[in-house]
């Protein structure tokens, strides 16, 4: 991870069926694009490669996220469930329906705890959504059994984790919506964009009206199509999935990269005492782009993290204290900070974010320590950089 380190004449390929045809939008224009369909060409190949019937492609993991949630129906004043540890997209796409987040404790998985889930439930809850950070799943299995239980939708946001798997399923295809991020860092890219999957034939008919202003696309007259229902403007355009396309034909040996990197410097530091590493729930596998690892104590990880960015060990990161990925940073969506008003829904039901006890969520991201698995690294730079990583545990232990 990231795709753009695998970047090369395959995508320029793609593009320049684009260029040449000078349809850069995804919808129309038949007699002009020379037979190039290329979001439509992308999303049959996902689909694919995902096990999925549907696949819809939008702008961003974050329009993913909100014609997902959309798709199924969540709005105004409905509850979804979702992680401490995130990126603030996961609030974001929540709020922009209506909706109001309602966050809950991690376990040792780095993502939802599934008693603090049960326990988060009320007659308003319609969705849980567990985010697949770093490379590594949710215990899906007993998500599915909350989500069953109180028939609510099991949404995946799998936007850090293609490529990983469950129960021989890949991340994403497991819930009843599945969600991907395809921006400049993530395992491939299209510059921009993201997909929705899913095997709901309804569910995947929203999503590619919603993503469109809600047209039909019914026809070959573009300015005659109806719209069943409101949209809005999501799509992906025809550029970015030209570059998609080129991409994911490389993620089987990105992926094979990515474990043999990781590999290397997990078995360097776990013979450290005191190091300890994720929980990956049994039955599955990770798509290897972070190494996560616990030390003992939150002052410890704090010296360590500090160490390795003196020692010259870059992309390693402690999420405690981020802006953009935990609780602890996002002040603006804790004070509710918003340009517009928020709906009567969202303010009357949000939780007190600044008085609410994530105190279990805390003792484990304050000891975590996330380490980026590159692609591009030679087998010396990734030697060298396992070496670097232990002495400057080590030296704070």
């Amino acid at each position: 991870m990231p795709g753009f380190e695998f970047f090369g004449a395959e995508e320029r390929k793609q593009v320049h069926d684009v260029l040449e045809t000078g349809v850069l939008m995804r919808y129309g224009f038949d007699g002009m694009r020379n037979n190039h369909w290329k979001a439509k060409e992308f999303e049959k190949a996902f689909a694919e490669r995902i096990g999925s019937d549907y696949c819809q492609l939008v702008s961003s993991g974050t329009a993913a996220l909100t014609v997902a949630l959309a798709s199924a129906g969540i709005g105004a004043g409905d509850e979804v469930i979702m992680p401490t540890f995130t990126f603030v997209a996961s609030f974001e796409s929540i709020l922009a329906l209506g909706a109001v987040p309602i966050l809950v404790d991690i376990d040792d998985t780095l993502t939802l705890d599934p008693q603090a889930v049960e326990a988060a439930i009320t007659p308003k809850t319609k969705c849980v959504m567990p985010v697949h950070m770093c490379g590594s799943m949710a215990d899906l299995r007993a998500l599915n059994s909350i989500c069953k239980k109180h028939n609510l939708i099991l949404l995946e946001d799998a936007c850090q984790a293609l490529g990983g798997t469950y129960e021989g399923k890949p991340l994403g295809s497991y819930g009843d919506l599945g969600c991907f991020s395809f921006d400049y860092v993530k395992t491939i890219t299209c510059g921009e964009g993201g997909a929705v999957i899913t095997n709901n034939e309804k569910y995947a008919l929203h999503a590619d009206h919603y993503q469109d202003h809600g047209h039909d696309h019914i026809g070959k007259d573009r300015g005659a199509e109806t719209h069943p229902f409101l949209g809005y403007n999501f799509r992906i355009s025809e550029l970015n999935a030209a570059v998609g396309i080129a991409q994911l034909n490389k993620l089987d040996d990105i992926l094979k990269t990515q474990k043999e990197n990781y590999t290397i410097l997990r078995e360097t530091i776990e013979t450290i005492e005191g190091v300890t590493f994720r929980r990956v729930p049994e039955g599955g596998e990770e798509n290897y782009s972070f190494l996560n690892f616990f030390l003992p104590t939150a002052e410890l990880t704090q010296k360590a993290h500090k160490a390795l960015a003196k020692a010259g060990v870059d992309a390693c990161f402690y999420w405690f204290t981020n802006n953009w990925h935990y609780i602890n940073g996002w002040e603006h969506l804790r004070n509710l900070k918003s340009l517009g008003k928020l709906s009567a829904e969202v303010r009357s039901q949000m939780q007190d974010l600044n008085n609410t006890d994530f105190s279990k969520s805390d003792a484990i991201m304050g000891r975590t320590i996330s380490s980026l698995i590159k692609i591009g690294w030679t087998p010396k730079q990734v030697k060298e950089r396992a070496e670097a990583m232990k002495s400057a545990i080590l030296s704070t232990l």
